[in-house]
């Protein structure tokens, strides 16, 4: 079978992640909905994600389905994709988004809280992934995109420390070994390293002081908004980013340049 470079009218897109209302699985899902994916809204949080798609749909006119699902439980996982392959179109993309921060210092580190923070950010990004891959292969077409971060290249510094930073490099070694496997049949896989962004991942709602401080010294002098990283998640989704793989997009207004 050739591998498939067009894209189905009729195609889904899965965001983990994406019921927060001020984070980057909404503003993708959204982003995706209004260039014609129908989306999969999958959060831990079942009555946002169904809230957030119904928005969505209402608001762009697509299909849509919200899902509750626990990322870092495989059978969780397995009852939310059978109930999104059973409902939606094919699934030809996904986005890993779901993730939790960690900004407790290695010293006071525990195991439980090591687990935690690898169990949503590298051990969900797994299961949704080794879950959805079997199907892209078949069909010869899929896009996976994971979100890591900055501070897997820096080693924090931003407000996550070394769990977080552990797990979220785990990503990007994730990414690109898996490129190497399912790219020849047909899936690109790439992730994206954000730089601070006005979400609620880092404490709470950014104040305005607080996005001066962090953006002390980052050449484009401010803080990301979700828009700007839905627009970059979205591309790599897209039909024109099929020549690309194996990469990581660096999206952090200068604040490591590699």
């Amino acid at each position: 079978m050739s591998i498939s470079t067009s894209f189905p009218a009729d195609r889904t897109a899965v965001v983990t992640g994406a019921a927060s209302r001020r984070g980057i699985g909404r503003a993708t899902a959204d982003r995706l909905a209004r260039e014609g994916w129908s989306v999969a809204v999958l959060d831990v949080d079942d009555v946002g994600a169904a809230e957030i798609a119904a928005e969505i749909s209402d608001r762009h006119g697509i299909a849509t389905l919200g899902v509750g699902v626990d990322i870092a439980d495989e059978r969780s996982v397995e009852v939310a994709i059978s109930q999104v392959e059973a409902s939606m179109p094919p699934i030809v993309a996904l986005v890993n988004v779901a993730g939790v921060s960690s900004p407790v210092p290695f010293l006071e580190l525990t195991t439980a809280e090591w687990d935690r923070v690898f169990d949503v950010n590298l051990r969900g990004t797994f299961f949704v992934t080794r879950r959805l891959v079997p199907g892209m292969v078949e069909r010869r077409l899929g896009r996976i995109v994971s979100v890591s971060s900055v501070s897997a290249q820096r080693g924090g510094g931003t407000y996550s420390k070394v769990a977080y930073s552990a797990a979220k490099a785990g990503v990007i070694g994730f990414t690109r070994a898996l490129a190497r496997e399912v790219s020849p049949l047909g899936v690109t896989v790439n992730c994206i390293a954000p730089g601070p962004v006005d979400t609620d991942i880092m404490g709470g709602t950014l104040t305005e002081e607080r996005k001066r401080e962090m953006a002390a010294g980052m050449p484009v002098g401010r803080v990301g908004t979700v828009a700007e990283i839905a627009a970059l998640l979205a591309f790599l989704c897209g039909e024109d980013a099929g020549y690309i793989t194996a990469a990581t997009y660096d999206i952090n207004g200068g604040l490591q340049i590699s």
